[in-house]
């Protein structure tokens, strides 16, 4: 069974009309509800490890990271999908504009592909060092600094460079994305076995897209340099340069909502490629994302330092099995690091080894039967939450309590875009539940906030507006307890798990 895995990074799941969450905008995306038609629907579908990078640790390797280090690389005893792939006869490939991919501190995840394509451009991409004045009005929409005019490094101007050729919507990321993609598969649909990536870094910020699509969900003028396509994460009326009115807000979610039909319109072209080679007939098509991205909701923009709502957290899968019938949809509990096991066993290499993955498989066969019992989820060092299906329960480590990092190497747990700090002092030892090779432990700072628990009943509560903590003590105690035993059936460190009980 040949594979194409599809991410599309910062997909909100809302924005999906096939998911029916009663959002303002008509948001079309022809294409997508017909992989849905074509496939299963997974409707309580959750992250795990965030943001970018450590969510496609847990796609690649089935390794969930959060709860031992943040952001980091492929580590020596990972293996990664593209190698077993490899290893039983499949060609790989990746296509990406995702350019963290090829920045320090998240080397090989691509590597052990047989091929790899890097579509260049993408927001901070260090690619184009002209024009040396770009624009006006655009760096003024990206909310650009013009004082950092020449000698700028990886800021919002970069992407006014990188992007001050684009013409026409073939120029734009998404569409040479999914081009570059057609075009592999019409090289490439010969071979007897393969599995394809094509992660496209759209929808992610900025939202910059063709004029014609930049005027679907707004009657605004769409080059008022008033009106930002790339906010500043935080509060939404946190006051300053950065702060949005309900006006600046609704573009910037009509511009989110008009790159998402770019990326529809795109992908299409490259399931008209499936079509004409006939490859539906031989290939398990996924698409899904890392994380999604606040607009607005809970009164938030990006993805900011605050709660992990299920704006952020409740993402789409869509898997499209030629042997499975289509069309269908299942409440059932997964989690992204659940991607890796599922599509080793379709390539017809089961997992032999300890990874945090659960295929979905014997799922996809009967919609009904049960996925996990719960799913935990975050950031590093950061807040812990947990769902049941029906529950989301949301802890502050208590402030104070040590943090350490586990890695074979050693990362800048703050910042991917700043130099490595080497600790003072490391332990090195088998630290790892997981595997037997020993890794390097230091101390790190994370900053947090601390609060009280927050829980929500997502069934009777799907937008999470009401904490129901206090007033279901049972509940919260029941979440509670779910979270640590959870904790504790991972074999998180000792200092993780004193970090909750309290």
């Amino acid at each position: 069974m040949n594979v194409v895995l599809i991410v599309v990074d910062s997909l909100n799941r809302h924005f999906l009309p096939m998911y029916d969450s009663g959002i303002e905008l008509d948001v079309k995306t022809p294409h997508i509800d017909e992989l849905a038609q074509r496939g299963i629907r997974f409707d309580n579908h959750f992250v795990g490890s965030l943001p970018c990078m450590p969510a496609r640790r847990e796609m690649l390797t089935g390794i969930q990271e959060f709860l031992w280090r943040p952001w980091g690389p492929i580590e020596p005893f990972d293996n990664p999908l593209p190698r077993v792939a490899r290893d039983h006869g499949y060609v790989t490939q990746l296509i990406t504009d995702h350019f963290h991919y090829f920045q320090h501190g998240s080397h090989g995840y691509f590597t052990d592909f047989q091929g790899f394509e890097f579509i260049r451009g993408h927001e901070f991409d260090a690619w184009k060092t002209a024009p040396i004045h770009p624009d006006a009005t655009f760096l003024q929409q990206l909310g650009a600094d013009p004082e950092q005019l020449p000698t700028d490094f990886l800021n919002r101007v970069s992407y006014a460079r990188n992007a001050a050729t684009f013409r026409k919507e073939e120029d734009f990321m998404a569409p040479r994305v999914f081009s570059a993609a057609a075009d592999w598969m019409a090289q490439n649909h010969s071979h007897k076995k393969f599995f394809l990536m094509i992660d496209c870094f759209d929808v992610h910020e900025p939202f910059h897209v063709p004029q014609n699509y930049a005027q679907l969900y707004t009657d605004e003028d769409v080059r008022d340099p008033h009106l930002t396509i790339w906010p500043s994460y935080g509060q939404i009326g946190a006051g300053g340069r950065d702060s949005l009115s309900e006006r600046k807000v609704a573009f910037v979610r009509a511009q989110y909502a008009a790159k998402v039909t770019l990326v529809d319109t795109w992908l299409g072209r490259f399931f008209e490629q499936m079509t004409r080679y006939g490859r539906w007939d031989d290939t398990m098509v996924v698409l899904t994302t890392d994380h999604g991205h606040y607009l607005g909701e809970h009164g938030w923009i990006g993805k900011p330092h605050c709660l992990n709502y299920n704006v952020l957290t409740q993402i789409p899968l869509i898997i499209a099995h030629p042997d499975i019938g289509g069309g269908q949809s299942t409440s059932s509990l997964t989690a992204t690091v659940d991607l890796y096991a599922t599509l080793r066993e379709v390539m017809g290499c089961p997992v032999n080894g300890p990874t945090h993955s659960r295929s979905l498989v014997s799922l996809m066969d009967h919609c009904r039967q049960p996925g996990r019992q719960w799913q935990v989820y975050g950031y590093f060092g950061r807040d812990l939450n947990i769902t049941d299906g029906r529950y989301t329960f949301h802890m502050s480590p208590q402030p104070k309590r040590p943090i350490y990092l586990y890695s074979t190497g050693f990362m800048n747990p703050s910042s991917w875009f700043h130099p490595v700090i080497v600790p003072s002092e490391v332990e090195s030892g088998r630290f790892l539940p997981y595997t037997s090779a020993p890794t390097w432990r230091y101390r790190v700072n994370v900053s947090n906030t601390f609060h009280a628990p927050e829980l929500y009943n997502v069934y009777q509560d799907p937008q999470q507006n009401t904490n129901i903590a206090a007033e279901e003590p049972a509940v919260s105690s029941t979440m509670r307890g779910l979270a640590l035993s959870a904790l504790k059936e991972l074999e998180v460190p000792q200092e993780v798990l004193a970090r909750f009980a309290y």
